[in-house]
């Protein structure tokens, strides 16, 4: 049995608090120049990982994340295990409240243009991504074994949207309750619960090398929890509540069968073999469709795992990669080139056909092209089960940063046209 001992614990407070007070003070100077505070986690976690602290002092390295810097080391596996356990528990709480914020009846009112634009800007990047890699097999490092998986596992990433990011950016241009602003809201929540669901049967192929019956298995098992969750745990958790914020002590009530239906959920589908993550996403989408949650409890509980528990997993990704030594600029490049050009095409080709003008339509495009979170868990998840590399994995969080950065800039210069 692997237990903490009395140095364990030692080493495991002594990261687990640098991790959240400097989290924190990178993620408010962000703010600050009106950037996502995620970007200044991450940039935390590569300050105190080995692209910087280790590079320049391998002794403070070593000593304050020994379990980082020497893995091999059996001593380090307790605080090993306990560290990996906080961080997957902090990705299950972040898909919970990336659930929470998809509303299926903004999905229903906008119809045909949010559909059309959803499929398209999901299909052509999807269909890119994949021909890319199959022509450039070297530059993601795909073997022949594996490479169908990772084209298409590419192409996913650059299909998806940052829900919170661009709807950040909308309100702030006064464009979030536009008909544009609308279209664009309404197909970046399809295409979340969308890209998650494949996603998550990617994994289960790739973790469990299943075909055919089994897969079947896991697609069926997929749409009969997430109808059941969708139309008949919503109405429960719908009636339960007002009980629940009257008769238990707020907010504490409402935040333990919150996250309680979260781990339960995610519990679930890693027992049928899908991801932990899909569970925990669509208890995310249940939970937060009842008109009974006051807005007061979704913000506390929105604050609760952004600023606690969010942070660790952000930080993790400069923590236990190099930045510096896995920067591959021609594979960057290329990334950011497949992604602009099909993500900005497709948009645009499902926005005109769903009935939008030419103008708004580009207006749609570039405003869909805006990557965050989910892609960073995505190709966090890939690489912990091998799919692709490090090196991979720093384009991904390249591209993100990079489409952050441009996206309101872009969406300013088609407006004014």
């Amino acid at each position: 049995m692997v237990k903490l001992g009395h140095h364990d614990m030692i080493i495991f407070l002594i990261a687990f608090g640098l991790i959240l007070i400097i989290a924190r003070l990178f993620a408010e100077l962000f703010k600050k120049f009106k950037l996502p505070s995620v970007l200044g986690e991450i940039i935390a976690g590569i300050l105190l990982g080995p692209s910087v602290l280790g590079f320049f002092s391998p002794e403070s390295f070593e000593y304050l994340f020994p379990f980082i810097a020497h893995p091999e080391f059996t001593t380090n596996i307790p605080v090993q295990y306990a560290m990996d356990a906080l961080i997957n528990i902090s990705v299950i709480m972040l898909l919970f409240v990336a659930g929470m914020e998809v509303q299926l009846p903004l999905v229903v009112e906008q119809g045909k243009v949010a559909l059309s634009t959803t499929f398209f800007s999901m299909l052509i990047p999807i269909c890119v991504g994949y021909l890319g890699v199959q022509f450039l097999p070297d530059l993601f490092m795909a073997s022949s074994e594996d490479l169908g998986l990772v084209g298409f596992f590419i192409g996913v990433v650059l299909s998806i949207t940052a829900l919170p990011v661009i709807a950040r950016i909308l309100i702030d241009m006064k464009l979030f309750k536009t008909r544009i602003g609308m279209t664009i809201i309404a197909s970046a929540m399809l295409i979340d619960l969308l890209g998650w669901l494949i996603f998550s049967v990617l994994l289960s192929i790739i973790e469990d090398g299943k075909a055919g019956s089994d897969l079947t298995y896991t697609l069926v098992s997929i749409v009969l929890f997430g109808g059941f969750m969708l139309i008949v745990g919503s109405r429960l958790i719908d009636k339960s509540l007002p009980w629940v914020q009257t008769k238990f002590s707020w907010p504490g009530g409402v935040l333990a069968l919150s996250f309680g239906l979260c781990f339960l959920g995610a519990a679930f589908t890693e027992s049928i073999g899908i991801h932990s993550i899909l569970g925990a996403f669509i208890v995310g989408i249940a939970f937060g469709d009842s008109a009974n949650l006051r807005d007061r409890t979704r913000e506390i509980i929105h604050q609760f795992v952004t600023n606690v528990f969010a942070p660790l997993f952000f930080v993790s990704i400069g923590l236990y990669v190099n930045f510096v030594q896995n920067f591959n600029l021609i594979l960057i490049l290329a990334l950011l080139a497949l992604a602009y050009s099909s993500k900005i095409l497709g948009a645009h080709l499902g926005a005109r056909i769903g009935g939008l003008s030419k103008k708004d339509s580009w207006t749609v495009g570039v405003s869909m092209n805006t990557h965050g979170v989910l892609e960073i868990i995505l190709g966090s998840l890939a690489m912990s089960v091998g799919l692709i590399n490090e090196e991979v994995f720093v384009a991904i969080v390249v591209l993100v940063v990079v489409s952050i950065i441009t996206s309101a800039p872009m969406i300013k210069r088609t407006i004014n046209k």
